[in-house]
């Protein structure tokens, strides 16, 4: 879909072994030494967002933060489950409703957040472009960032730099099909 008007990115913290949080979805792992890291340019990054597309598991995890980290932006939430009245999100039932939704409303730059979410962006070659942020730990096994495609998706290098307690942020443009 390289005609869409809008440009996405996925951002994500992930273990050395590649996973995003834990079997049971903690990701204690990652928030005890997220600080560590230092300046990571996530709030550079969020600057540069209107628009957030979440998967519901991440959605949900977003509400037990105690706050609502995304004020002033659009969020839309991908889910065929979950019933909501919260006036901060529009669910979609569907990736194409959830795109038709993106284009509608004149977002220019999302992000797309939630494990499985990436991976169906991925799948549906409809990712521009990927920052990891990866924690100096190996957790041994969880849910994985990245699950299977259908064929070799290729990757660019666009900047990587070593941030403070041995993170390391690498970030790649996805070349289109």
């Amino acid at each position: 879909m390289t005609d869409r008007a809008f440009r996405t990115a996925a951002t994500a913290g992930v273990s050395l072994d590649g996973f995003i949080a834990r079997p049971d979805g903690d990701i204690e792992w990652l928030t005890t030494r997220g600080a560590q890291a230092g300046e990571t340019g996530y709030l550079e990054f969020m600057a540069g967002i209107d628009t957030l597309a979440l998967g519901r598991k991440t959605y949900e995890k977003v509400l037990t933060f105690g706050f609502w980290p995304y004020d002033g932006k659009r969020v839309a939430v991908l889910s065929t489950t979950l019933t909501t009245d919260d006036p901060r999100v529009t669910v979609h039932r569907t990736l194409d409703d959830l795109l038709a939704h993106l284009a509608s409303c004149g977002a220019e730059r999302v992000y797309v957040d939630g494990g499985q979410l990436i991976q169906t962006f991925l799948r549906e070659d409809l990712l521009d472009e990927i920052t990891l942020t990866t924690a100096p730990v190996l957790i041994g096994s969880g849910i994985p960032l990245f699950g299977p495609l259908d064929q070799d998706l290729d990757l660019r290098l666009t900047a990587a730099k070593v941030l403070d307690a041995g993170f390391m942020q690498t970030t790649y443009a996805v070349t289109r099909r």
